[in-house]
């Protein structure tokens, strides 16, 4: 999905799904793995996902796409076909609290005999350096979760060995507890790292979405072609949902009075499609057509998504 700002929030607008089917049961050849009576190619979702990023990049030249993603997928299995892409993708993740970070070489063992050293002295695990760095944090304020809050950090040029690359490393501290983010884009600030990360929590927010709000999770489908065509169905509608609150002058109100929410919510975009759905200057927009209006305009969303 994009994850994009909307009137003072973030919201993820899905762009492509894939159905992951273990490889022991494309090898059995399972009916529920089958399409049309063939068994697809097994494809990890490293592998997946990497083939839903690529296209998408390609509409985005002159430009360096960010994907933000979990530390599951933060390793050099993702990133070995993003870095390998043109134009260039950047990564940013979480990191793990096991993963050994290394200095850059020095000048002076670049101009050494034989073979240049990749890596310079080891300077530690991320847990190790959390705790000799907590010490040189500094304030920063970052905009997360719909607020401007103050934050300790302390951010770090490093090297790791998993993706063989520069990368920045930023370490959030709290009261008791502490968070390590890393990001291959080195020209991304301490804030930046910070607040888009936290903006990738309105992926999971998508998946409720789509399940929920719009309903693919209530669907009675039998065919293969069914339940895919469903599913597209309501990434679309997912989409152009927030597309419209892109789109409109005000924001939309709450309904629904939360404490600590001020920003509105997905169901109070819907709520607005369907009262102008609903009114009679909706079917104004078209005058002339032989066929009802709103058949014409369920045609049209049909073909977007077969």
């Amino acid at each position: 999905g994009l994850l994009k700002p909307i009137k003072g929030r973030w919201a993820c607008l899905p762009l492509g799904c894939r159905f992951y089917h273990r490889q022991k049961d494309i090898a059995a050849g399972k009916i529920n793995v089958r399409r049309h009576g063939r068994v697809p190619v097994f494809q990890s979702k490293m592998a997946q996902a990497a083939a839903m990023i690529l296209p998408v990049a390609t509409h985005f030249s002159g430009h360096s796409p960010l994907i933000v993603c979990d530390s599951w997928f933060g390793n050099n299995g993702l990133w070995k076909p993003l870095n390998a892409a043109e134009p260039s993708i950047h990564l940013l993740s979480r990191l793990r609290n096991s993963t050994v970070l290394y200095a850059e070489p020095a000048d002076a063992a670049r101009t050494a005999k034989g073979r240049p050293r990749k890596y310079g002295d080891r300077c530690g695990s991320v847990t190790e350096l959390a705790t000799s760095l907590r010490a040189q944090a500094q304030k920063y304020t970052a905009q997360l979760y719909g607020k401007a809050r103050e934050i300790r950090a302390y951010d770090q040029v490093c090297l790791l060995k998993t993706l063989r690359c520069p990368v920045r490393v930023v370490w959030v501290f709290r009261k008791t507890q502490w968070v390590a983010f890393f990001t291959t884009d080195l020209t991304l600030s301490v804030t930046q790292i910070i607040e888009y990360y936290g903006a990738r929590w309105k992926i999971e927010a998508g998946f409720k979405e789509i399940k929920q709000e719009i309903g693919s999770a209530r669907s009675q489908n039998r065919t293969a072609d069914a339940v895919t065509n469903h599913l597209h169905f309501c990434l679309l509608a997912t989409t152009l949902t927030w597309i419209y609150a892109d789109r409109i002058t005000a924001d939309p109100k709450r309904r629904h009075i939360v404490k600590g929410r001020t920003s509105f919510a997905f169901s109070d975009v819907r709520k607005l499609i369907t009262d102008e759905a609903l009114s009679d200057h909706f079917l104004g927009l078209w005058p002339h057509l032989c066929q009802p209006p709103h058949k014409s305009f369920t045609q049209m969303l049909m073909r977007m998504v077969a």
